[in-house]
Protein backbone atom coordinates (compact mmCIF):
# COMPACT_ATOMS: atom_id res chain seq x y z
CA UNK A 1 0.00 0.00 0.00
CA UNK A 2 1.69 3.58 -1.28
CA UNK A 3 0.41 6.31 1.09
CA UNK A 4 0.73 9.70 -0.50
CA UNK A 5 0.24 13.01 1.58
CA UNK A 6 -1.31 16.12 -0.66
CA UNK A 7 -0.11 19.30 0.83
CA UNK A 8 -2.83 22.13 -0.65
CA UNK A 9 -4.37 25.49 1.07
CA UNK A 10 -7.66 24.44 -1.19
CA UNK A 11 -9.29 21.55 0.07
CA UNK A 12 -11.46 20.92 -3.06
CA UNK A 13 -8.09 20.25 -5.02
CA UNK A 14 -6.92 17.52 -2.66
CA UNK A 15 -10.10 15.66 -2.09
CA UNK A 16 -10.48 15.85 -6.15
CA UNK A 17 -6.42 14.56 -6.24
CA UNK A 18 -7.38 11.90 -3.46
CA UNK A 19 -10.00 10.26 -5.34
CA UNK A 20 -8.69 10.64 -8.66
CA UNK A 21 -5.38 8.59 -6.95
CA UNK A 22 -7.29 6.05 -5.33
CA UNK A 23 -8.97 5.46 -8.48
CA UNK A 24 -5.95 5.22 -10.99
CA UNK A 25 -4.02 3.54 -8.67
CA UNK A 26 -4.79 2.16 -5.46
CA UNK A 27 -2.91 4.79 -3.41
CA UNK A 28 -3.98 5.93 -0.40
CA UNK A 29 -3.90 9.25 1.06
CA UNK A 30 -3.79 12.17 3.51
CA UNK A 31 -4.56 15.72 2.83
CA UNK A 32 -2.75 18.79 4.65
CA UNK A 33 -3.79 22.66 4.18
CA UNK A 34 -0.56 23.98 5.06
CA UNK A 35 2.86 23.33 5.69
CA UNK A 36 2.85 23.26 9.13
CA UNK A 37 0.34 20.92 8.84
CA UNK A 38 2.54 18.64 6.52
CA UNK A 39 5.37 18.39 8.71
CA UNK A 40 3.21 17.27 11.22
CA UNK A 41 1.65 15.11 9.18
CA UNK A 42 5.24 13.58 7.94
CA UNK A 43 6.31 13.13 11.66
CA UNK A 44 3.44 10.78 12.69
CA UNK A 45 2.50 8.91 9.33
CA UNK A 46 4.56 6.41 7.00
CA UNK A 47 4.43 8.61 3.94
CA UNK A 48 5.72 7.22 0.85
CA UNK A 49 5.58 10.39 -1.10
CA UNK A 50 4.18 14.05 -1.23
CA UNK A 51 2.61 15.73 -4.02
CA UNK A 52 3.40 19.61 -2.30
CA UNK A 53 1.96 22.70 -3.79
CA UNK A 54 4.39 25.37 -3.71
CA UNK A 55 1.74 28.55 -3.75
CA UNK A 56 0.73 28.35 -0.04
CA UNK A 57 -0.39 31.14 2.65
CA UNK A 58 2.14 31.25 5.54
CA UNK A 59 4.92 28.55 5.03
CA UNK A 60 4.90 27.74 1.33
CA UNK A 61 6.05 25.04 -0.36
CA UNK A 62 9.80 26.23 -0.48
CA UNK A 63 9.86 26.28 3.25
CA UNK A 64 8.49 22.85 3.24
CA UNK A 65 11.39 21.25 1.71
CA UNK A 66 13.72 22.98 3.66
CA UNK A 67 12.18 21.61 6.87
CA UNK A 68 11.90 18.59 5.24
CA UNK A 69 16.06 18.51 4.84
CA UNK A 70 16.75 20.02 8.12
CA UNK A 71 14.76 17.50 9.84
CA UNK A 72 16.63 14.76 7.40
CA UNK A 73 12.83 13.12 6.08
CA UNK A 74 14.00 11.36 3.22
CA UNK A 75 10.23 11.04 1.62
CA UNK A 76 10.22 11.79 -2.14
CA UNK A 77 8.13 15.18 -3.07
CA UNK A 78 6.82 16.31 -6.24
CA UNK A 79 5.45 19.99 -6.31
CA UNK A 80 2.74 21.52 -8.79
CA UNK A 81 1.64 24.98 -9.48
CA UNK A 82 -1.49 26.38 -10.97
CA UNK A 83 0.42 29.63 -12.17
CA UNK A 84 2.65 28.24 -14.55
CA UNK A 85 6.00 29.60 -13.31
CA UNK A 86 7.62 26.70 -14.02
CA UNK A 87 11.17 28.78 -13.32
CA UNK A 88 10.25 28.25 -9.53
CA UNK A 89 9.27 24.44 -9.93
CA UNK A 90 13.09 24.36 -10.73
CA UNK A 91 13.94 25.98 -7.71
CA UNK A 92 11.96 23.73 -5.89
CA UNK A 93 13.61 20.88 -7.81
CA UNK A 94 17.38 21.92 -6.51
CA UNK A 95 15.88 22.19 -3.31
CA UNK A 96 15.42 18.27 -3.74
CA UNK A 97 11.82 17.66 -4.89
CA UNK A 98 11.92 14.42 -7.35
CA UNK A 99 10.48 16.69 -10.09
CA UNK A 100 7.08 19.17 -10.90
CA UNK A 101 3.97 18.81 -12.73
CA UNK A 102 1.29 21.63 -13.92
CA UNK A 103 -2.19 21.11 -11.91
CA UNK A 104 -3.54 21.13 -15.25
CA UNK A 105 -2.03 17.68 -16.26
CA UNK A 106 -3.81 14.48 -16.57
CA UNK A 107 -3.91 12.04 -13.35
CA UNK A 108 -2.55 9.36 -15.30
CA UNK A 109 0.82 11.78 -15.83
CA UNK A 110 0.71 11.98 -11.61
CA UNK A 111 0.02 8.44 -11.34
CA UNK A 112 3.62 7.98 -13.52
CA UNK A 113 5.61 10.72 -11.02
CA UNK A 114 4.63 8.78 -8.41
CA UNK A 115 5.88 5.55 -9.83
CA UNK A 116 9.00 6.95 -10.96
CA UNK A 117 9.82 9.02 -7.45
CA UNK A 118 9.08 5.72 -5.83
CA UNK A 119 11.02 3.59 -7.96
CA UNK A 120 13.90 6.17 -8.02
CA UNK A 121 13.98 5.73 -4.12
CA UNK A 122 13.64 2.42 -3.89
CA UNK A 123 16.90 2.11 -6.61
CA UNK A 124 18.55 4.52 -3.97
CA UNK A 125 18.22 2.63 -1.25
CA UNK A 126 19.32 -0.35 -3.17
CA UNK A 127 22.62 1.07 -4.53
CA UNK A 128 23.49 2.55 -0.80
CA UNK A 129 22.96 -1.28 0.84
CA UNK A 130 24.80 -2.63 -2.31
CA UNK A 131 27.77 0.12 -1.33
CA UNK A 132 27.40 -1.02 2.39
CA UNK A 133 27.76 -4.35 1.92
CA UNK A 134 30.53 -4.54 -0.86
CA UNK A 135 33.51 -6.73 -0.16
CA UNK A 136 31.60 -7.60 2.90
CA UNK A 137 31.54 -11.07 2.29
CA UNK A 138 31.81 -12.89 -0.72
CA UNK A 139 30.24 -16.76 0.22
CA UNK A 140 28.44 -17.32 -2.95
CA UNK A 141 32.01 -16.87 -5.31
CA UNK A 142 33.34 -20.58 -5.54
CA UNK A 143 32.89 -22.85 -8.15
CA UNK A 144 32.94 -25.82 -5.73
CA UNK A 145 30.83 -29.21 -6.32
CA UNK A 146 29.01 -27.77 -2.81
CA UNK A 147 28.77 -24.29 -4.39
CA UNK A 148 27.67 -25.02 -7.80
CA UNK A 149 25.05 -27.40 -5.95
CA UNK A 150 23.50 -24.45 -3.97
CA UNK A 151 23.72 -21.88 -7.12
CA UNK A 152 21.45 -24.93 -9.04
CA UNK A 153 18.84 -24.90 -6.15
CA UNK A 154 18.96 -21.32 -5.84
CA UNK A 155 17.92 -20.50 -9.38
CA UNK A 156 15.42 -23.38 -9.49
CA UNK A 157 13.46 -21.98 -5.97
CA UNK A 158 13.95 -18.01 -6.80
CA UNK A 159 10.72 -17.92 -9.17
CA UNK A 160 8.51 -19.38 -6.65
CA UNK A 161 6.99 -17.28 -4.49
CA UNK A 162 6.47 -19.62 -1.47
CA UNK A 163 8.61 -18.92 1.86
CA UNK A 164 12.24 -20.60 1.90
CA UNK A 165 14.40 -21.58 4.75
CA UNK A 166 17.64 -20.88 5.03
CA UNK A 167 20.15 -23.38 6.96
CA UNK A 168 24.00 -22.61 7.77
CA UNK A 169 26.33 -21.71 10.55
CA UNK A 170 27.22 -18.54 11.44
CA UNK A 171 29.52 -16.41 8.85
CA UNK A 172 28.60 -19.17 5.73
CA UNK A 173 26.77 -16.63 3.84
CA UNK A 174 22.77 -17.20 4.50
CA UNK A 175 21.59 -13.33 3.91
CA UNK A 176 23.63 -13.62 0.57
CA UNK A 177 21.54 -16.76 -0.53
CA UNK A 178 18.63 -14.69 0.51
CA UNK A 179 19.78 -11.32 -1.71
CA UNK A 180 19.83 -13.42 -4.52
CA UNK A 181 16.94 -15.24 -4.11
CA UNK A 182 15.43 -11.80 -4.03
CA UNK A 183 17.58 -10.87 -7.17
CA UNK A 184 16.69 -13.76 -9.21
CA UNK A 185 12.70 -13.77 -8.11
CA UNK A 186 10.08 -12.44 -10.06
CA UNK A 187 10.30 -8.77 -8.03
CA UNK A 188 13.96 -7.60 -7.97
CA UNK A 189 12.87 -4.32 -8.13
CA UNK A 190 11.15 -4.26 -4.99
CA UNK A 191 12.58 -3.88 -1.77
CA UNK A 192 14.76 -5.88 -0.17
CA UNK A 193 14.00 -5.60 4.01
CA UNK A 194 16.79 -7.79 6.25
CA UNK A 195 15.61 -8.08 9.93
CA UNK A 196 18.03 -9.65 12.70
CA UNK A 197 15.90 -11.46 15.45
CA UNK A 198 18.41 -12.37 17.70
CA UNK A 199 19.59 -8.73 18.04
CA UNK A 200 15.71 -7.43 18.49
CA UNK A 201 14.82 -6.67 22.21
CA UNK A 202 12.13 -9.44 23.37
CA UNK A 203 9.64 -6.24 24.00
CA UNK A 204 10.29 -4.88 20.39
CA UNK A 205 9.94 -7.95 18.42
CA UNK A 206 6.36 -7.25 17.10
CA UNK A 207 6.75 -3.38 17.03
CA UNK A 208 9.41 -4.07 14.31
CA UNK A 209 7.92 -6.73 12.29
CA UNK A 210 4.71 -5.40 12.25
CA UNK A 211 4.51 -1.97 13.19
CA UNK A 212 2.81 0.13 15.50
CA UNK A 213 0.44 2.89 15.93
CA UNK A 214 1.15 6.33 17.49
CA UNK A 215 0.38 5.71 21.42
CA UNK A 216 1.07 2.50 21.62
CA UNK A 217 3.30 2.39 24.75
CA UNK A 218 5.88 4.56 25.83
CA UNK A 219 8.04 6.59 23.26
CA UNK A 220 5.53 5.54 20.42
CA UNK A 221 5.48 8.97 19.51
CA UNK A 222 4.72 8.63 15.93
CA UNK A 223 3.25 5.37 13.53
CA UNK A 224 5.47 3.34 12.23
CA UNK A 225 5.23 0.52 9.55
CA UNK A 226 7.08 -2.64 10.53
CA UNK A 227 9.37 -4.61 8.02
CA UNK A 228 6.25 -6.78 6.79
CA UNK A 229 5.12 -3.44 5.51
CA UNK A 230 8.32 -2.14 4.35
CA UNK A 231 8.86 -5.23 2.30
CA UNK A 232 5.73 -5.15 0.07
CA UNK A 233 6.04 -6.07 -3.03
CA UNK A 234 9.68 -7.73 -2.53
CA UNK A 235 11.07 -9.77 0.27
CA UNK A 236 11.41 -9.84 3.80
CA UNK A 237 14.58 -12.21 4.84
CA UNK A 238 13.95 -12.82 9.10
CA UNK A 239 17.46 -13.80 9.78
CA UNK A 240 18.03 -16.13 13.31
CA UNK A 241 14.37 -16.83 12.95
CA UNK A 242 15.14 -19.61 15.69
CA UNK A 243 15.55 -16.79 18.04
CA UNK A 244 11.96 -15.37 18.11
CA UNK A 245 9.93 -15.39 21.25
CA UNK A 246 6.86 -17.64 21.19
CA UNK A 247 4.28 -14.40 21.17
CA UNK A 248 5.85 -13.43 17.97
CA UNK A 249 6.15 -16.56 16.57
CA UNK A 250 1.98 -17.28 16.79
CA UNK A 251 1.33 -13.71 14.65
CA UNK A 252 3.83 -14.58 12.24
CA UNK A 253 2.14 -17.86 11.26
CA UNK A 254 -0.82 -15.99 11.80
CA UNK A 255 0.84 -13.30 9.24
CA UNK A 256 1.71 -15.74 6.74
CA UNK A 257 -1.48 -17.71 6.31
CA UNK A 258 -3.55 -14.75 5.93
CA UNK A 259 -1.29 -12.19 4.14
CA UNK A 260 -1.93 -9.11 6.33
CA UNK A 261 -0.89 -7.43 9.73
CA UNK A 262 -2.37 -5.40 12.38
CA UNK A 263 0.02 -2.60 14.24
CA UNK A 264 0.70 -2.77 17.60
CA UNK A 265 -1.88 -1.11 19.32
CA UNK A 266 -4.19 -0.98 16.31
CA UNK A 267 -7.16 -2.85 15.04
CA UNK A 268 -6.89 -1.96 11.37
CA UNK A 269 -6.04 -5.33 9.14
CA UNK A 270 -3.23 -4.29 6.38
CA UNK A 271 -2.57 -6.02 3.61
CA UNK A 272 0.97 -7.60 2.94
CA UNK A 273 2.67 -9.11 -0.35
CA UNK A 274 5.92 -9.94 0.96
CA UNK A 275 8.07 -13.35 0.21
CA UNK A 276 9.35 -14.45 3.56
CA UNK A 277 13.22 -15.92 3.14
CA UNK A 278 13.88 -17.21 6.69
CA UNK A 279 17.56 -18.23 7.87
CA UNK A 280 18.73 -19.90 11.30
CA UNK A 281 21.77 -21.89 12.74
CA UNK A 282 19.68 -23.64 14.81
CA UNK A 283 18.45 -27.15 13.96
CA UNK A 284 14.87 -26.44 14.19
CA UNK A 285 13.87 -29.68 14.45
CA UNK A 286 15.57 -30.52 17.71
CA UNK A 287 13.86 -26.65 18.72
CA UNK A 288 10.46 -28.13 18.15
CA UNK A 289 11.07 -31.51 19.95
CA UNK A 290 11.91 -28.91 23.08
CA UNK A 291 9.15 -26.92 22.46
CA UNK A 292 11.37 -23.71 21.79
CA UNK A 293 10.04 -23.52 18.47
CA UNK A 294 6.27 -24.31 17.31
CA UNK A 295 6.08 -26.94 14.81
CA UNK A 296 3.17 -25.08 12.80
CA UNK A 297 5.90 -22.27 12.35
CA UNK A 298 8.09 -25.05 11.09
CA UNK A 299 6.30 -26.40 8.57
CA UNK A 300 4.97 -23.43 7.17
CA UNK A 301 8.33 -21.70 6.53
CA UNK A 302 10.37 -24.98 5.49
CA UNK A 303 8.96 -25.39 1.94
CA UNK A 304 12.16 -25.05 0.50
CA UNK A 305 15.05 -25.35 2.52
CA UNK A 306 18.85 -24.21 1.17
CA UNK A 307 21.82 -25.88 3.40
CA UNK A 308 24.60 -22.95 2.96
CA UNK A 309 27.87 -24.97 3.02
CA UNK A 310 30.27 -24.66 5.66
CA UNK A 311 33.65 -23.35 3.80
CA UNK A 312 35.61 -26.50 5.06
CA UNK A 313 33.56 -28.16 3.48
CA UNK A 314 34.88 -26.19 0.40
CA UNK A 315 38.12 -25.26 1.01
CA UNK A 316 39.41 -25.69 -2.54
CA UNK A 317 37.29 -22.37 -3.04
CA UNK A 318 39.45 -20.40 -0.51
CA UNK A 319 42.48 -18.97 -3.25
CA UNK A 320 39.31 -17.45 -5.20
CA UNK A 321 37.05 -16.22 -1.81
CA UNK A 322 40.80 -14.78 -0.29
CA UNK A 323 41.62 -12.76 -3.67
CA UNK A 324 37.97 -11.69 -3.87
CA UNK A 325 38.70 -10.05 -0.21
CA UNK A 326 41.93 -9.14 -0.59
CA UNK A 327 40.97 -6.90 -3.02
CA UNK A 328 37.62 -5.44 -1.71
CA UNK A 329 39.41 -5.08 1.39
CA UNK A 330 42.41 -2.87 0.07
CA UNK A 331 39.27 -1.04 -2.12
CA UNK A 332 37.43 -0.11 1.47
CA UNK A 333 40.58 0.95 3.14
CA UNK A 334 41.74 3.39 0.10
CA UNK A 335 45.30 1.88 0.05
CA UNK A 336 47.67 0.02 -2.22
CA UNK A 337 46.82 -3.16 -4.34
CA UNK A 338 48.26 -6.51 -2.40
CA UNK A 339 48.55 -9.90 -3.59
CA UNK A 340 49.24 -13.27 -1.60
CA UNK A 341 52.61 -15.25 -2.50
CA UNK A 342 51.33 -18.97 -3.24
CA UNK A 343 52.70 -20.02 0.53
CA UNK A 344 50.12 -17.67 2.14
CA UNK A 345 46.89 -18.81 0.37
CA UNK A 346 47.97 -22.60 0.77
CA UNK A 347 48.12 -21.92 4.65
CA UNK A 348 44.94 -20.35 4.79
CA UNK A 349 43.15 -23.48 2.48
CA UNK A 350 44.65 -25.56 5.41
CA UNK A 351 42.67 -24.63 8.06
CA UNK A 352 39.16 -25.20 8.91
CA UNK A 353 37.56 -21.92 9.11
CA UNK A 354 35.06 -22.90 11.72
CA UNK A 355 34.67 -20.20 14.21
CA UNK A 356 32.98 -18.00 11.32
CA UNK A 357 33.41 -19.28 8.34
CA UNK A 358 34.15 -16.63 5.41
CA UNK A 359 33.63 -13.73 8.11
CA UNK A 360 36.31 -15.52 9.86
CA UNK A 361 38.29 -15.53 6.54
CA UNK A 362 37.59 -11.65 5.65
CA UNK A 363 38.40 -10.65 9.22
CA UNK A 364 42.19 -12.59 8.75
CA UNK A 365 42.70 -10.75 5.68
CA UNK A 366 42.05 -7.58 7.28
CA UNK A 367 44.60 -8.09 10.00
CA UNK A 368 47.10 -9.54 7.56
CA UNK A 369 46.78 -6.14 5.02
CA UNK A 370 47.12 -3.94 8.63
CA UNK A 371 49.86 -5.98 9.43
CA UNK A 372 52.19 -5.18 6.76
CA UNK A 373 53.03 -2.24 4.12
CA UNK A 374 54.64 -4.72 1.71
CA UNK A 375 52.34 -5.42 -1.95
CA UNK A 376 52.89 -9.43 -1.06
CA UNK A 377 51.93 -11.05 1.57
CA UNK A 378 53.54 -14.14 2.48
CA UNK A 379 53.13 -17.10 4.48
CA UNK A 380 54.89 -14.96 7.62
CA UNK A 381 51.98 -12.76 7.53
CA UNK A 382 49.38 -15.29 8.12
CA UNK A 383 48.47 -15.57 11.65
CA UNK A 384 50.11 -17.91 13.89
CA UNK A 385 46.71 -19.20 15.32
CA UNK A 386 45.75 -19.90 11.65
CA UNK A 387 48.84 -21.27 10.40
CA UNK A 388 49.46 -23.91 13.09
CA UNK A 389 45.53 -24.33 14.18
CA UNK A 390 43.06 -26.88 13.13
CA UNK A 391 39.73 -25.93 14.31
CA UNK A 392 37.44 -29.50 15.34
CA UNK A 393 33.81 -28.11 14.97
CA UNK A 394 31.18 -30.25 16.77
CA UNK A 395 29.09 -30.37 13.79
CA UNK A 396 32.01 -31.64 11.75
CA UNK A 397 30.84 -35.23 11.95
CA UNK A 398 27.32 -34.29 10.53
CA UNK A 399 28.55 -33.94 7.13
CA UNK A 400 25.89 -34.18 4.64
CA UNK A 401 27.98 -34.44 1.66
CA UNK A 402 27.89 -37.98 -0.18
CA UNK A 403 30.85 -40.00 -0.57
CA UNK A 404 31.11 -38.73 -4.45
CA UNK A 405 30.38 -35.30 -3.05
CA UNK A 406 33.43 -35.69 -0.50
CA UNK A 407 35.91 -37.24 -3.28
CA UNK A 408 35.78 -34.53 -5.77
CA UNK A 409 36.37 -32.00 -3.65
CA UNK A 410 39.44 -33.64 -2.35
CA UNK A 411 40.55 -34.04 -5.59
CA UNK A 412 39.78 -30.61 -6.10
CA UNK A 413 41.39 -29.13 -3.50
CA UNK A 414 44.83 -31.23 -3.70
CA UNK A 415 44.86 -29.86 -7.44
CA UNK A 416 44.69 -25.83 -6.41
CA UNK A 417 47.06 -26.72 -3.62
CA UNK A 418 49.48 -28.07 -6.08
CA UNK A 419 48.80 -25.34 -8.71
CA UNK A 420 49.41 -22.38 -5.35
CA UNK A 421 52.23 -24.10 -4.61
CA UNK A 422 54.04 -23.87 -8.37
CA UNK A 423 52.63 -20.25 -8.78
CA UNK A 424 49.94 -21.68 -10.92
CA UNK A 425 52.44 -22.76 -13.79
CA UNK A 426 50.71 -25.88 -15.89
CA UNK A 427 53.64 -28.17 -16.74
CA UNK A 428 55.64 -28.03 -13.71
CA UNK A 429 52.00 -28.63 -11.24
CA UNK A 430 51.46 -31.65 -14.13
CA UNK A 431 54.85 -33.08 -13.20
CA UNK A 432 54.54 -32.43 -9.70
CA UNK A 433 51.31 -34.22 -9.63
CA UNK A 434 52.70 -37.23 -11.73
CA UNK A 435 50.56 -36.63 -15.15
CA UNK A 436 51.57 -37.40 -18.30
CA UNK A 437 51.84 -34.01 -19.31
CA UNK A 438 50.01 -30.47 -19.26
CA UNK A 439 47.42 -31.33 -21.44
CA UNK A 440 46.32 -34.06 -18.98
CA UNK A 441 46.05 -31.38 -16.16
CA UNK A 442 44.29 -28.72 -18.09
CA UNK A 443 41.59 -31.70 -18.83
CA UNK A 444 41.51 -32.35 -14.85
CA UNK A 445 41.33 -28.43 -14.34
CA UNK A 446 38.27 -28.30 -16.90
CA UNK A 447 36.15 -31.07 -15.11
CA UNK A 448 36.61 -30.30 -11.75
CA UNK A 449 35.69 -26.62 -12.85
CA UNK A 450 39.09 -24.98 -12.17
CA UNK A 451 40.24 -21.69 -13.91
CA UNK A 452 43.69 -20.53 -14.39
CA UNK A 453 42.26 -16.49 -14.25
Amino acid sequence: MTLVLIVDDVPAMAQQYAYDLKRLAGHETLAARSGEEALEALSREPVDCVILDLEMPGMDGFEVLRAMERRGVKVPVIVYTGTGNFDRCIQAVRLGAHGFIDKAEPMERVVQEIAQALARRRLEQQVAELRRDLGQDAALLGSSPAMQKLRDQIARVAPVPSPVLIVGESGAGKELVARELHRLGSRPGGPFIALNSAALPHELVESELFGHERGAFTGAVAVRRGAFEAASGGTLFLDEIGDLPPAAQAKLLRVLEQREVTRVGGNRAIAVDARVVAATHRHLEDEVKEQRFREDLFYRLNVHVLRVPPLRERRSDVPELATHLLAATCARFGGRAKRFASGAVEALMGYDWARNNVRELRNVIERMVIATDREELTVDDVPEDIRTGRVVPKEASGDNRTFQEQKVEAERLIIIAALERNAWHITRTAEALGLADHSSLLKVMKRHGISRE
